[in-house]
């Protein structure tokens, strides 16, 4: 919040940017004078040139005003097209030199790209990627309880030891978990009403093929995608393997749709690492969900059963992903994840049974959970 910044919100659709960002602006106002607190909602904006004016109205008044610093909050910015062009032009003639200002929008490829747009103009701006709930947040959102958390996988076993006392109720609020996901809507209707509506799941559906479409992405295309990663049950598969299990043809085809959800926030993809800590990125590649709700729409969309072990590992996977890269590695045996902790590979093998697997033995530390373990496990992360 110091000027100049320009600041980044993108988060998943439907997971409340919005809401946050009035949150921000009430937090604020306490502080700074109501003049200097600009928020407008681009969905009723057309064009570049009418945020153009918009902004220039704004800014004539703060001046007219006295107001030297002010915060400009631009919402869904891209409901406008090339929106950059009037924000870029602002900060090339220095009208934005002592302001700070907040563009938020759902992870769509317009924001992403247009993010790319602004090099060495960003001034303290940072980038925000707000998600979903994870399962901790989640556990502290529907219930009184307060797990103890670790910031770092290598310590987690102390804070795992000290919530062991809620691991029946931690239990049971992963299966709740399992069913709505961290998005606040889902959450909030399992909660009230015991289930997650289809109306809801239809519209987080919804707002992603559009997203999808705007970049030319076919939807049949898409949804064979879908069909076929969840059918994999989370084994390592080939853009080559995607191509010919659907009608797509191409391998650049396939990559291409792969990395459109990766881009929406939507999937994670692990590459595998080598006990030298060699990146093997022509091998078969793990591809997850990044949210346990979109395993049950895509698998409506596409009348596709989910595999609900793979809905548990992608889970820990995409917890894991929040705070650093990560990878899998598969031989003689396999490691569900592998993640780098002071350069040194640690691995996690996820087990929605009570088989015992074994460690390999180029890892630092190796984490087995099991169907007892793992919401006590995911509980104890802070991520």
């Amino acid at each position: 919040m110091e000027p100049f910044s320009l600041n980044f919100l993108v988060g998943h659709r439907q997971v409340g940017e919005t809401t946050l960002l009035k949150i921000l602006i009430h937090n604020i106002a306490e502080n700074m004078n109501e003049k200097s607190i600009f928020y407008c909602s681009c969905d009723e904006l057309t064009d570049y040139r009418e945020l153009s004016d918009v902004l220039d109205s704004y800014l004539k008044s703060k001046d007219a005003w006295g107001i030297k610093n002010s915060c400009i909050f631009l919402d869904e910015i891209t409901f406008i097209d090339e929106w950059w062009r009037a924000l870029k032009a602002k900060i090339d003639s220095g009208k934005m030199l002592h302001n700070v200002v907040t563009i938020t929008g759902s992870a769509s490829i317009e924001l992403i790209k247009g993010k790319e747009t602004f090099p060495g103009r960003r001034g303290h701006g940072k980038d925000i990627i707000m998600r979903p709930l994870s399962f901790a947040s989640y556990v502290e959102a529907v219930s009184v309880i307060r797990p103890k958390k670790a910031k770092e996988i290598d310590k987690i076993t102390e804070a795992m030891e000290s919530n062991k006392v809620f691991q029946g109720m931690l239990s049971n609020f992963f299966l709740d978990y399992l069913d709505a996901g961290g998005f606040p809507a889902p959450v909030k209707e399992k909660v009230v009403k015991g289930k997650v509506s289809e109306q809801i799941k239809k519209a987080i559906l919804d707002w992603l093929r559009v997203d999808w479409g705007k970049i030319g992405r076919s939807d049949n295309y898409m949804k064979e995608t879908l069909s076929f990663l969840l059918g994999s049950h989370c084994t390592p598969i080939s853009w080559l393997s995607i191509a010919k299990n659907t009608s797509m043809g191409s391998p650049n085809t396939a990559q291409a749709y792969i990395e459109t959800l990766e881009n929406l926030l939507v999937a994670n993809v692990l590459f595998l690492l080598e006990p030298d800590g060699k990146i093997v990125y022509r091998k078969n590649k793990k591809v997850h969900f990044t949210d346990p709700l979109y395993y049950k729409i895509f698998s409506e969309y596409t009348n596709t059963e989910y595999h609900q072990p793979c809905q548990v590992e992608g889970i820990v996977a995409s917890h894991l992903a929040r705070v650093a890269p990560v990878y899998y590695w598969r031989n003689s045996s396999e490691v569900d994840v592998v993640t780098l902790v002071n350069g040194l590979p640690v691995g996690l093998e996820v087990k929605w049974s009570y088989h015992l697997a074994r460690k390999p033995r180029h890892l630092s530390k190796y984490i087995e959970t099991n169907k007892d373990s793992i919401p006590l496990f995911l509980a104890s992360f802070d991520c």
